[in-house]
């Protein structure tokens, strides 16, 4: 349990306050980000986020922690060990049978082998979830994520107090996009690919490069890397075992985001679980947890496919992501993106604005394309 989960951190407002999360958990209140393009034209966005919104920064250990220390307050049981596989039952209503290595202070580190008989089973153990393996869930496709914590002077530090930059073009990300995000006392420095995992540290340097008058001087405290599912797995349940969080492949293209989703769908199977149990006076059923699943794909199916949409279009070429930055200048555009984020719902837009936005859009690929032009005139 001390092995915090490599991760942004980077939290919707609706999650603090679905789940009741506490401010003193949350490292940093970030009202303004900065878009910076593959020329390095930086656009401000955050200035239609009304007094109360922002976007929290996090680190995974801190709420990790506290999100299982009040799972054991309402009555979980929390065993610290590794689950290596689950024996399938051999009748309608017989138990799975859970192995796992468990680890307490009288073993010293070298753990125990042990079973666990339970009536379902929630998989929620990553992108590399065997829980997954073992009713042949399938695979997906993946973005490796590549992030180096870093300490900053704390004059640099003041720069980040409550400002998140990305960073878009080739150099960073092939297809998808690089970060400083920040800590109580650090930063977050990353990015991602799915087509060029073997350039994930040329990428990370390239990174680094793009925001060096920032960071200069920084020490590197951590280095982190992990799978990021690019979309849901073919099957997501079987019986009384459902996948939930990246273990189903619940993450947003675009943006990569996923801690959201995997406590919203951890909370709809387990609430599944519960009405379908009659609260515990019958045995589950795979109808049961069916209705998870269903509810899950109406409520936030939508949102995949338009973010979907948006990477293929803007994250393809350096003249697409010229066009998407200078896009993300216009406050309708900011407006839809952060009501869709903060709250985890495909924001309704106003039909005279989206045919601006439609006519802006195309004026911003062809002005993206010229440009691109005069500076490969330049270069030769």
């Amino acid at each position: 349990m001390d092995n915090c989960k490599p991760c942004g951190g980077a939290i919707p407002l609706c999650m603090v306050g679905e789940f009741d999360l506490p401010s003193d958990i949350i490292d940093r209140k970030v009202t303004k980000m900065k878009m910076i393009s593959p020329s390095n034209v930086a656009v401000d966005i955050g200035q239609t986020l009304k007094p109360h919104e922002y976007i929290g920064m996090v680190r995974r250990e801190v709420l990790d922690a506290y999100l299982r220390d009040r799972a054991a307050e309402a009555g979980a049981s929390v065993l610290n060990g590794l689950f290596l596989k689950m024996d399938m039952p051999k009748a309608a209503n017989a138990r799975y049978v859970l192995h796992y290595t468990a680890y307490d202070s009288k073993f010293n580190g070298a753990g125990e082998k042990r079973t666990l008989e339970v009536d379902a089973v929630i998989g929620a153990d990553g992108a590399n979830s065997r829980v997954a393996k073992s009713i042949n869930a399938g695979d997906y496709e993946y973005a490796i994520a590549f992030q180096e914590r870093t300490k900053i002077s704390d004059d640099k530090m003041k720069y980040y107090e409550n400002l998140a930059e990305m960073y878009v073009g080739d150099d960073v990300s092939p297809d998808f996009y690089g970060w400083v995000f920040p800590k109580c006392d650090h930063v977050a420095v990353g990015t991602g690919t799915v087509t060029h995992k073997a350039d994930i540290k040329k990428l990370q340097l390239a990174t680094r490069l793009r925001a060096d008058s920032k960071i200069r001087g920084g020490k590197i405290i951590r280095v982190e890397a992990h799978p990021i599912p690019e979309h849901p797995r073919p099957r997501r349940l079987q019986d009384r075992v459902a996948l939930v969080g990246d273990a189903a492949g619940y993450v947003t293209k675009c943006s990569g985001e996923g801690i959201y989703f995997a406590a919203k769908s951890g909370r709809m199977c387990a609430e599944a679980i519960v009405e379908g149990s009659e609260n515990g006076k019958r045995m589950v059923d795979e109808s049961d947890l069916r209705k998870y699943l269903e509810k899950w794909d109406k409520t936030y199916w939508p949102t995949y496919k338009v973010l979907d949409i948006l990477q293929k279009v803007f994250y393809r070429s350096n003249p697409a992501r010229e066009a998407f930055v200078e896009m993300c200048a216009d406050e309708y555009v900011q407006k839809m993106t952060f009501d869709s984020y903060l709250y985890k719902k495909v924001a309704p837009g106003n039909p005279i604005e989206d045919l601006k936005l439609a006519v802006n859009t195309i004026g911003s690929l062809v002005r993206a394309n010229a440009l691109t032009r005069e500076m490969d005139k330049l270069n030769v």
